[in-house]
């Protein structure tokens, strides 16, 4: 049986993944990052808590490991509901993408650290958007070619479901003026994928 109190608590969404998510220059990211975005379109039923970390890499083996940052403990802490994961760009960097014969296995190990917490949520992954032309490193090729089709390799192994944020992006240059981050109105169509996908799943179950 259901109390009133139970039907009030917030559902927590926690947005896991790199300077995207993060919202690495945006301006006023606070507000206007896609996490911020995307707990308005959600609305007062939804927490949503951004664990962005510029630079970060799913690979174990990668510069700057999300495994090893404070956020990756204070997201679990958090004791989500939902978790949407976007990480993959910093990935395709070269001296982490020698070692992208490991992506699968550390996505699949990551995927399942969030799976089994006590609250067991919902895990969504998401695909990397666009890159306009290669900065930091990181480069289309790579991103489309090698780390999209591992992240739907995924995400069937896994089965949990996709966010499409490189669909979101495609084709629209403006909204990513240094060509791997998106400004405010590239954040809000990320978050616009996110709440049209957390509709979505809400409605299937």
């Amino acid at each position: 049986m259901t109390s009133a109190n139970d039907n009030k608590a917030p559902i927590k969404v926690a947005c896991v993944g790199d300077s995207i998510t993060f919202g690495s220059g945006i301006k006023d990211r606070k507000n206007k990052s896609y996490p911020a975005q995307l707990a308005r379109m959600l609305g007062s039923k939804y927490t949503v808590n951004n664990f962005g970390v510029g630079g970060a890499t799913l690979l174990k083996k990668g510069d700057k490991p999300y495994w090893e940052l404070k956020r990756f403990q204070s997201a679990k802490k958090f004791g989500p509901n939902i978790v949407v994961i976007k990480l993959g760009t910093n990935d395709s960097k070269p001296q982490n993408w020698q070692h992208k014969s490991e992506f699968k296995a550390n996505y699949l190990e990551f995927i399942g650290i969030f799976k089994n917490l006590e609250s067991k949520p919902k895990v969504s992954i998401c695909y990397p958007i666009p890159v306009f032309a290669e900065s930091w490193g990181i480069t289309e090729e790579i991103v489309k070619g090698e780390v999209i089709p591992l992240i739907k390799e995924i995400a069937n192994e896994a089965k949990v479901e996709v966010i499409d944020c490189y669909d979101a992006l495609k084709g629209k240059a403006d909204l990513v003026p240094d060509n791997v981050h998106p400004n405010a109105g590239g954040a809000t169509l990320i978050a616009e994928s996110v709440a049209k996908h957390l509709g979505k799943s809400k409605s299937q179950e």
